[in-house]
């Protein structure tokens, strides 16, 4: 029988763990800076979530999630990057009132498409539209001719390096390699003291939790049971009468505005947005992220990126020419040895067993034996 609720006993324990975590414990044991890396680290457990959706359940492997964290960040980079660009701020420049880097490639005005970016509300749409149509028109073109699988992730590929290319050759308009930097103000609030870090930290955390309960939605909607029925036997849910194309531009929409939200995010926390989180590489690690936490849990992801960056932190900064080795290490591991990632582990190792514990401590009815025979009865 199908488990209808909204969350389960060992998910609902999974979602206090993660908030106690995240709420109490960080914050009251890490300094700023430490806290300001957790921050960071949990940008990319947007796109960890969106991927558990895409290609968790949906089935659709993605290696150019790094475009839409890319597109989020840069939206809302532009929109910090005009407010620091104020004319009082630019006033050395040979144009004031522009970024520095249009004035440094000569540019004498702000081009149109920078000027809706002064209004956050534009800004924040924009973060969720710009994405979103964006995989749409990916999706369509894809899945319309139903080209999946590695087509489809090197397609995705193909994208992200299409686009890193884009940004760097631009730069009058993006900044180029060095990207958009001394983005300094959000509405005149200024967004780089450590009450600030802090308090942008716990509005990420609010942000996380409200993408955990949409995906959680989709996953026990009647929606995520066909994108799981379209992994497993696509051309049976194509039979029964769905388009598996729609439900899977559904699915990469998703993913992508999940990722963007992520991209936002990190612009606001660390103040700057570089072509370098756009690429193949920074995509590719977002689905190792994914892998290691678990690409079928929803929570698995999100401990997965902690723990990844975790790892990646401490190794780089007492190994710093040995930690590629290590990540390539670790997803052959999980990819050999652990297929579903810490959330497997979780559940086919420890949760039974936990159960059991918690099972064999609890009172017994009177009456009850540990054998199949009643007692006085005869044995067959």
């Amino acid at each position: 029988m199908t488990d209808n609720r909204f969350f389960n006993r060992s998910e609902l324990i999974g979602i206090l763990v993660l908030a106690v975590f995240l709420v109490a414990v960080l914050p009251l044991t890490l300094d700023v800076f430490r806290l300001n890396l957790v921050a960071k680290y949990l940008t990319y457990a947007f796109v960890a979530l969106g991927l558990v959706i895409c290609w968790g359940y949906g089935g659709i492997l993605s290696l150019g999630q790094g475009v839409f964290f890319g597109l989020g960040g840069y939206c809302m980079a532009m929109f910090l990057k005009l407010e620091a660009s104020s004319v009082e701020n630019t006033k050395i420049q040979s144009t004031p009132g522009i970024p520095d880097f249009m004035d440094w490639n000569q540019l004498t005005a702000l081009p149109f498409f920078w000027k809706p970016f002064h209004s956050l509300t534009f800004t924040i749409a924009a973060i969720v539209l710009v994405p979103g149509i964006f995989a749409l028109i990916i999706g369509t073109a894809m899945f319309k001719r139903r080209v999946g699988g590695t087509y489809f992730a090197i397609i995705t590929q193909a994208v992200a390096a299409i686009l890193t290319i884009l940004i760097v050759g631009q730069q009058g308009y993006t900044g180029g390699i060095n990207g958009m930097t001394d983005l300094r103000t959000l509405k005149g609030w200024d967004i780089r003291p450590d009450h600030a870090k802090i308090a942008l930290y716990f509005f990420e955390v609010g942000c996380l939790f409200v993408c955990i309960m949409i995906a959680q939605f989709v996953r026990h909607s009647k929606l995520g049971r066909i994108l799981v029925a379209m992994r497993e036997k696509e051309d049976r849910v194509r039979f029964s009468g769905y388009s598996v194309a729609n439900f899977k531009i559904f699915a990469f929409c998703i993913a992508a505005v999940f990722a963007a939200v992520g991209g936002a995010m990190f612009a606001l926390n660390v103040g700057f947005m570089s072509p370098s989180f756009v690429g193949i590489v920074p995509s590719i690690e977002m689905v190792i992220y994914t892998a290691v936490g678990g690409r079928l849990s929803i929570l698995g992801a999100i401990y997965g990126t902690l723990l990844v960056n975790f790892a990646k932190t401490s190794l780089s900064e007492t190994f710093p020419e040995l930690w590629l080795f290590g990540l390539g290490g670790l997803f052959i591991a999980v990819v050999l040895a652990f297929p579903n990632g810490l959330a497997g582990i979780w559940g086919d190792y420890v949760q039974p067993r936990i159960e059991r514990v918690i099972a064999s401590r609890k009172p017994k009815p009177e009456g009850w034996t540990d054998g199949s025979v009643a007692d006085g009865a005869p044995a067959e």
